[in-house]
């Protein structure tokens, strides 16, 4: 229950219709959702956020051990907010595409780790044939059968059905016969075409982005989504983002996690104009999702975007997933990320308990491997020990 604090904060701000529709288990409508961004008590807002996360999750915050693969940030599309891609001019420079056998290679290599989950992105490569992507899935597969492989965005698939003539079905039934299991949810950035014609008008649109998750989807492969804040977008447009999201996953019940991706100002052509968002705007964005998006079981608070410690406040903000170890994290990184490129199992184990919650290692499909009710061995008290 709400303690009697909370409850006396949100009347204070004028959100007790909207905290007695959450305990009713209402649905919120999209005034609901702009007047909780606008809400003046941030902790209120978060004791009822993490109401409804311990109502479905009790104590328990996810992770996975996964490793990530960006084979290539040469890239056609000319993103305002991207720090990642590479024309294909810059490829002297700093532009990098990786041979079938490096990137399999750095893949197969993290095997001794006990990683679960291979994340692979890219950028939108002029010149790689389609049998560069199939082959460098079929090829982890074929050398780890048994790790999950989570890859391309809808950006990518867009991309591929565009440059090889075949349709979006065509696209992920070729790149799941070759090993695709789940899909990242990047690229949604922000829905609004008032948006996206400002910052990335020379991609797919969201329309397009929310049928190749539909199609994704209706074949069975589970996606993530996500959302980019914290640029030039209105409160109104992330409310309107996250109400698409939530109307598919009505129809289709295809999304495992909802992840809010703030800006990184650093090394692209709009970062001068837009401060990096606070942590009061990530902690409220992510207390607005866990409640309006009532048909989401997750919602990620992705450290490698917010940092350790405010993604470990989080869990007390309606998170309940930190994303995991990572390795090797380029895309913020090249925005100016400061974070480590890993965290450790351990290191996630001590953010999560000193969070007050109980860690519990996922699948790439959100089943619970196991739940470390007690510290890993010789795990060292207090000090946090974050490794590459």
């Amino acid at each position: 229950m709400l303690s009697i604090l909370a409850n006396r904060a949100l009347e204070r701000d004028g959100l007790g219709p909207i905290r007695d529709k959450v305990l009713a288990g209402e649905r919120l409508t999209d005034a609901d959702g702009l007047r909780l961004f606008e809400a003046a008590d941030l902790p209120a807002l978060g004791a009822l956020a993490n109401h409804v996360r311990e109502a479905r999750h009790g104590a328990l915050a996810f992770y996975n051990r996964n490793v990530h693969l960006n084979p290539t940030n040469v890239c056609v599309a000319s993103c305002k907010f991207c720090s990642f891609a590479r024309k294909d001019d810059q490829r002297a420079s700093d532009g990098y595409t990786m041979s079938i056998d490096e990137a399999v290679g750095k893949v197969l290599s993290r095997k001794p780790l006990g990683v679960t989950e291979v994340h692979i992105v890219s950028g939108l490569h002029p010149d790689l044939p389609f049998e560069y992507y199939t082959e460098l899935l079929s090829r982890i597969r074929a050398g780890w059968p048994e790790v999950a492989i989570k890859a391309f965005t809808a950006i990518e698939i867009h991309f591929f059905a565009e440059k090889f003539g075949m349709s979006y079905e065509q696209v992920l039934r070729r790149l799941m016969d070759a090993g695709l299991q789940t899909m990242p949810g990047g690229g949604a950035e922000i829905f609004a075409p008032r948006v996206r014609r400002k910052i990335c008008d020379d991609k797919a649109t969201a329309d397009q982005w929310i049928e190749i998750h539909r199609t994704a989807h209706r074949l069975g492969v589970k996606t993530n989504s996500t959302m980019l804040y914290g640029h030039i977008e209105r409160l109104d447009e992330r409310v309107d983002h996250m109400r698409r999201l939530r109307e598919l996953q009505d129809e289709t019940h295809g999304f495992q996690v909802f992840i809010p991706l703030a800006f990184h100002p650093e090394h692209n052509m709009i970062g001068k104009a837009f401060p990096k968002p606070t942590g009061y705007d990530a902690l409220r964005t992510l207390a607005v999702a866990r409640l309006y998006l009532d048909n989401f079981d997750h919602v990620k608070a992705y450290w490698v975007s917010l940092g350790e410690r405010l993604a470990q406040t989080a869990l007390s903000f309606g998170v309940d997933d930190l994303d995991g170890t990572v390795l090797e994290e380029r895309i913020y990184h090249m925005a100016g990320s400061t974070v480590p490129q890993a965290l450790s199992e351990r290191t996630l184990h001590q953010l999560i308990r000193a969070a007050g919650r109980v860690p519990a290692e996922r699948d790439s499909l959100y089943r619970v491997l196991k739940v470390h009710d007690a510290p890993l061995p010789e795990e060292p008290p207090a000090r946090l020990q974050v490794t590459a």
